[in-house]
Order: structure tokens, then sequence, then C-alpha cells
């Protein structure tokens, strides 16, 4: 069996808060890539539920935070209709997330 690993450093200010973000996917060629956010879920199929980790830098933007959150909304639509094949529900979460960018004044 083949393993690999995607590692994500976290550097910390003195009260904890993340000043820098770095990440390395050893198949994806990326090595000490600088990102301003991750958001990281996994299931836990004991307890049945999400588990998360939300982590951004004391210097993102609040404009890029909102672009962020809006393409995970989007991919979160195109992810439901790839595990389930319902592309009614998938296509009321692409318009859920469409929704959101108008009211965060992402898009008109």
């Amino acid at each position: 069996m083949r393993t690999t690993n995607i590692n994500i450093k976290v550097e910390l200010d003195e009260n904890h808060v993340p000043e820098k973000i770095l990440w390395n996917a050893e198949d994806g060629g990326i090595t000490n890539e600088e990102t301003k956010a991750t958001m990281i879920s996994v299931w836990d199929d004991k307890t049945m539920e999400a588990l998360r980790i939300d982590l951004w830098t004391k210097d993102m933007p609040v404009d890029q935070m909102k672009m962020f959150l809006h393409q995970i909304m989007v991919s979160l639509s195109q992810t439901y209709e790839t595990a389930t094949g319902e592309e009614d529900v998938a296509a009321w979460l692409h318009e859920t997330a469409e929704t959101f960018a108008v009211k965060a004044a992402i898009k008109m």
C-alpha cells in the first residue's frame, strides 16, 4: 500500500492567532506554499458529525474571505451532486451560493 501526506504548518503570534499558514502536498508538487486561509472537514462516523478546522491569518482581507466562502459553497454543490447524483438538491445548493454572493456584495 502507498501513502502520501498533506501537511499544514501554522505560525502563531503571541496571542495564538495565525500569522502565516504554509502547506505541502507531496503528490501535488506543493512545497511550503503560503495561503491565507484553510478549512478542513473530516467525518467522524462514530459520532455522526463533521469535525472542522477553520483557520485564516490575521491579514486575510474580508473581501477575499467572502470569495473563499462563496467558492467553497459552489464546490459543496458540485461535491453533493457527485456523491449523491441528486441534481435538484445540488442546483439548490448552487443557487444558495449565488444568493450568498449577491448578499455578500461579491456579485451583483
